[in-house]
Protein backbone atom coordinates (compact mmCIF):
# COMPACT_ATOMS: atom_id res chain seq x y z
CA UNK A 1 0.00 0.00 0.00
CA UNK A 2 1.20 3.64 -0.88
CA UNK A 3 1.97 5.81 2.07
CA UNK A 4 -0.10 9.05 2.03
CA UNK A 5 0.67 9.91 5.61
CA UNK A 6 3.08 12.39 6.45
CA UNK A 7 4.77 11.86 9.79
CA UNK A 8 7.07 15.30 11.58
CA UNK A 9 9.44 15.46 14.46
CA UNK A 10 7.91 17.70 16.72
CA UNK A 11 9.14 19.43 20.28
CA UNK A 12 6.01 19.36 23.02
CA UNK A 13 6.91 22.76 24.99
CA UNK A 14 6.05 22.66 28.59
CA UNK A 15 4.53 25.36 30.43
CA UNK A 16 6.85 23.89 33.81
CA UNK A 17 9.91 22.35 33.64
CA UNK A 18 9.45 18.19 34.64
CA UNK A 19 12.15 16.11 35.60
CA UNK A 20 14.53 18.81 34.49
CA UNK A 21 12.76 18.85 30.72
CA UNK A 22 11.52 22.35 29.42
CA UNK A 23 10.21 20.32 26.23
CA UNK A 24 9.26 17.02 25.07
CA UNK A 25 10.05 14.44 22.10
CA UNK A 26 6.87 13.55 19.49
CA UNK A 27 6.00 12.80 16.47
CA UNK A 28 2.76 13.70 14.83
CA UNK A 29 1.33 11.99 11.88
CA UNK A 30 -0.80 13.75 9.22
CA UNK A 31 -3.51 11.51 7.28
CA UNK A 32 -3.93 12.32 3.69
CA UNK A 33 -6.36 15.57 3.62
CA UNK A 34 -5.86 16.81 6.31
CA UNK A 35 -7.58 19.14 8.50
CA UNK A 36 -10.58 18.38 5.84
CA UNK A 37 -12.84 15.60 6.89
CA UNK A 38 -13.82 14.85 10.27
CA UNK A 39 -11.17 15.27 11.94
CA UNK A 40 -10.19 12.87 14.36
CA UNK A 41 -7.09 12.68 16.64
CA UNK A 42 -5.36 9.91 18.40
CA UNK A 43 -3.25 10.80 21.48
CA UNK A 44 -0.92 7.51 22.23
CA UNK A 45 1.50 7.15 25.30
CA UNK A 46 4.49 4.43 25.61
CA UNK A 47 5.14 2.55 28.44
CA UNK A 48 7.64 2.20 30.39
CA UNK A 49 10.60 2.75 27.65
CA UNK A 50 10.72 5.83 25.19
CA UNK A 51 8.30 6.58 22.94
CA UNK A 52 9.66 4.62 19.87
CA UNK A 53 8.71 1.64 21.40
CA UNK A 54 7.74 -0.56 18.55
CA UNK A 55 3.93 -1.53 19.42
CA UNK A 56 3.45 2.10 20.05
CA UNK A 57 5.50 3.26 16.65
CA UNK A 58 3.33 0.40 14.69
CA UNK A 59 -0.08 2.04 16.19
CA UNK A 60 0.93 4.86 15.59
CA UNK A 61 2.00 4.81 11.64
CA UNK A 62 -1.00 2.10 11.42
CA UNK A 63 -3.65 5.29 12.39
CA UNK A 64 -2.03 7.70 10.75
CA UNK A 65 -2.29 5.69 7.44
CA UNK A 66 -5.85 4.80 7.93
CA UNK A 67 -7.46 8.68 7.91
CA UNK A 68 -6.47 9.91 12.06
CA UNK A 69 -4.58 12.36 13.07
CA UNK A 70 -2.06 10.41 15.49
CA UNK A 71 0.37 12.08 17.84
CA UNK A 72 2.36 10.09 20.12
CA UNK A 73 5.26 11.75 22.62
CA UNK A 74 7.45 10.82 25.36
CA UNK A 75 7.27 11.07 28.90
CA UNK A 76 9.70 13.33 31.09
CA UNK A 77 11.21 10.13 32.31
CA UNK A 78 12.35 9.05 29.15
CA UNK A 79 13.38 12.44 27.51
CA UNK A 80 15.85 12.69 31.15
CA UNK A 81 17.05 8.98 30.03
CA UNK A 82 15.73 7.52 33.43
CA UNK A 83 14.01 4.38 34.22
CA UNK A 84 9.96 4.18 35.05
CA UNK A 85 10.21 3.92 38.89
CA UNK A 86 8.60 5.65 41.41
CA UNK A 87 7.13 7.75 39.12
CA UNK A 88 4.73 10.86 39.74
CA UNK A 89 1.76 10.07 37.88
CA UNK A 90 0.77 13.95 38.23
CA UNK A 91 3.92 14.82 36.08
CA UNK A 92 2.65 11.81 33.59
CA UNK A 93 -0.82 13.92 33.24
CA UNK A 94 0.77 17.09 32.96
CA UNK A 95 2.70 16.21 29.99
CA UNK A 96 -0.24 13.97 28.88
CA UNK A 97 -2.20 17.81 28.88
CA UNK A 98 1.26 19.25 27.05
CA UNK A 99 0.54 16.40 24.00
CA UNK A 100 -3.23 17.50 23.81
CA UNK A 101 -2.91 21.44 24.15
CA UNK A 102 -0.58 21.06 20.87
CA UNK A 103 -3.86 19.41 18.83
CA UNK A 104 -5.57 22.89 19.81
CA UNK A 105 -2.97 25.28 19.33
CA UNK A 106 -4.30 26.24 15.61
CA UNK A 107 -8.07 26.64 16.31
CA UNK A 108 -8.96 26.12 12.19
CA UNK A 109 -7.65 23.01 12.30
CA UNK A 110 -8.53 21.49 15.93
CA UNK A 111 -10.07 18.09 16.22
CA UNK A 112 -13.94 17.11 15.83
CA UNK A 113 -12.99 13.80 17.81
CA UNK A 114 -10.45 12.29 20.16
CA UNK A 115 -9.02 9.25 21.45
CA UNK A 116 -6.59 8.53 23.64
CA UNK A 117 -4.58 5.34 24.68
CA UNK A 118 -0.82 4.04 25.91
CA UNK A 119 0.90 0.92 26.38
CA UNK A 120 1.61 -0.36 29.96
CA UNK A 121 2.07 2.86 32.60
CA UNK A 122 0.98 5.37 29.43
CA UNK A 123 -2.75 3.31 29.23
CA UNK A 124 -2.78 4.27 33.05
CA UNK A 125 -2.15 7.83 33.02
CA UNK A 126 -4.64 7.63 29.83
CA UNK A 127 -7.03 6.57 32.40
CA UNK A 128 -6.41 8.80 34.87
CA UNK A 129 -6.18 11.80 32.42
CA UNK A 130 -9.65 10.83 31.39
CA UNK A 131 -10.92 10.32 34.66
CA UNK A 132 -10.01 14.43 35.74
CA UNK A 133 -12.99 15.38 32.65
CA UNK A 134 -10.88 15.07 29.51
CA UNK A 135 -13.46 14.08 26.98
CA UNK A 136 -12.31 11.47 24.60
CA UNK A 137 -14.89 9.59 22.27
CA UNK A 138 -13.14 6.41 23.57
CA UNK A 139 -9.94 5.10 25.13
CA UNK A 140 -7.62 2.32 24.11
CA UNK A 141 -5.26 0.29 26.78
CA UNK A 142 -2.79 -1.81 25.87
CA UNK A 143 -1.00 -4.33 28.30
CA UNK A 144 -3.13 -2.54 31.09
CA UNK A 145 -1.38 -2.19 34.50
CA UNK A 146 -4.37 -3.17 36.90
CA UNK A 147 -1.78 -4.11 39.64
CA UNK A 148 1.90 -4.87 40.51
CA UNK A 149 3.58 -8.23 39.97
CA UNK A 150 2.39 -10.57 42.10
CA UNK A 151 -0.17 -8.07 44.02
CA UNK A 152 -3.59 -9.51 42.04
CA UNK A 153 -5.51 -9.28 45.59
CA UNK A 154 -4.57 -5.37 44.73
CA UNK A 155 -5.98 -3.99 41.89
CA UNK A 156 -5.47 -0.15 41.09
CA UNK A 157 -8.68 -0.04 39.27
CA UNK A 158 -10.35 3.46 40.89
CA UNK A 159 -9.45 5.34 37.74
CA UNK A 160 -11.50 3.34 35.16
CA UNK A 161 -14.69 3.28 37.84
CA UNK A 162 -14.86 7.47 36.86
CA UNK A 163 -14.74 6.64 33.14
CA UNK A 164 -17.31 7.67 30.79
CA UNK A 165 -15.69 6.75 27.78
CA UNK A 166 -15.86 3.74 25.73
CA UNK A 167 -13.02 1.55 26.57
CA UNK A 168 -11.10 -1.31 24.60
CA UNK A 169 -8.33 -3.17 26.70
CA UNK A 170 -6.53 -5.49 24.27
CA UNK A 171 -3.89 -7.57 26.96
CA UNK A 172 -1.43 -10.61 27.13
CA UNK A 173 -3.17 -13.78 28.37
CA UNK A 174 0.23 -13.87 30.10
CA UNK A 175 0.81 -10.18 31.62
CA UNK A 176 2.30 -10.61 34.89
CA UNK A 177 0.78 -7.04 35.75
CA UNK A 178 -2.91 -7.87 34.42
CA UNK A 179 -4.34 -11.31 35.59
CA UNK A 180 -7.67 -11.22 33.14
CA UNK A 181 -9.84 -12.94 35.77
CA UNK A 182 -9.15 -10.14 38.13
CA UNK A 183 -9.52 -7.60 35.47
CA UNK A 184 -12.74 -9.06 33.91
CA UNK A 185 -14.16 -8.84 37.42
CA UNK A 186 -13.05 -5.52 37.98
CA UNK A 187 -14.43 -4.31 34.77
CA UNK A 188 -18.23 -6.11 35.28
CA UNK A 189 -18.96 -3.36 38.39
CA UNK A 190 -17.60 -0.63 35.62
CA UNK A 191 -20.16 1.16 34.38
CA UNK A 192 -18.94 2.92 30.64
CA UNK A 193 -18.94 0.12 28.06
CA UNK A 194 -15.94 -1.76 27.73
CA UNK A 195 -14.26 -4.81 25.24
CA UNK A 196 -12.00 -7.11 26.05
CA UNK A 197 -9.55 -8.47 23.40
CA UNK A 198 -7.19 -11.01 24.69
CA UNK A 199 -4.00 -11.90 22.64
CA UNK A 200 -3.44 -15.65 23.61
CA UNK A 201 -0.11 -16.75 25.50
CA UNK A 202 1.14 -13.32 25.12
CA UNK A 203 3.01 -10.60 27.43
CA UNK A 204 2.01 -7.34 28.76
CA UNK A 205 3.52 -5.82 24.89
CA UNK A 206 0.99 -8.18 23.28
CA UNK A 207 4.16 -10.70 22.27
CA UNK A 208 5.35 -14.36 22.49
CA UNK A 209 8.39 -15.45 24.17
CA UNK A 210 10.58 -16.37 20.98
CA UNK A 211 8.58 -15.13 18.05
CA UNK A 212 10.22 -13.98 14.49
CA UNK A 213 10.17 -10.77 13.93
CA UNK A 214 7.62 -11.52 11.24
CA UNK A 215 5.72 -13.29 14.18
CA UNK A 216 5.88 -9.87 16.42
CA UNK A 217 4.77 -7.55 13.08
CA UNK A 218 1.86 -9.62 12.82
CA UNK A 219 0.67 -9.22 16.78
CA UNK A 220 1.33 -5.39 16.04
CA UNK A 221 -0.58 -5.49 12.65
CA UNK A 222 -3.69 -7.11 14.68
CA UNK A 223 -3.75 -5.04 17.33
CA UNK A 224 -3.95 -2.01 14.91
CA UNK A 225 -6.32 -3.93 12.95
CA UNK A 226 -8.29 -4.22 16.15
CA UNK A 227 -7.97 -0.40 17.51
CA UNK A 228 -8.89 0.78 14.25
CA UNK A 229 -12.01 -0.76 13.92
CA UNK A 230 -13.20 -0.32 17.27
CA UNK A 231 -12.72 3.39 16.68
CA UNK A 232 -14.70 2.95 13.77
CA UNK A 233 -17.40 1.46 15.21
CA UNK A 234 -17.74 4.27 17.96
CA UNK A 235 -17.61 6.93 14.88
CA UNK A 236 -19.93 5.23 12.82
CA UNK A 237 -22.99 4.77 16.20
CA UNK A 238 -21.96 8.33 16.98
Amino acid sequence: MEATAKFKDIRIELSEPLEGCDSLSAVIGFPEWWPTGARIAVVIAHGEGDFNDPLVTSLHEELAQHRFLTLRFNFPFAEAGKKAKKLDPLVLEKAFRAALSLLTQDKTSAPSHLFLGGLGLGAQAAARLAASRIHADGLFFLGFPLHAKGAPDQPDIEALYRLTSSMLFLQGSNDPRCQLDVLRRSLSRVGAPTILRIFEGANGSLLKPGQSEGERLGNYRAASRIVTDWMEDILDEG
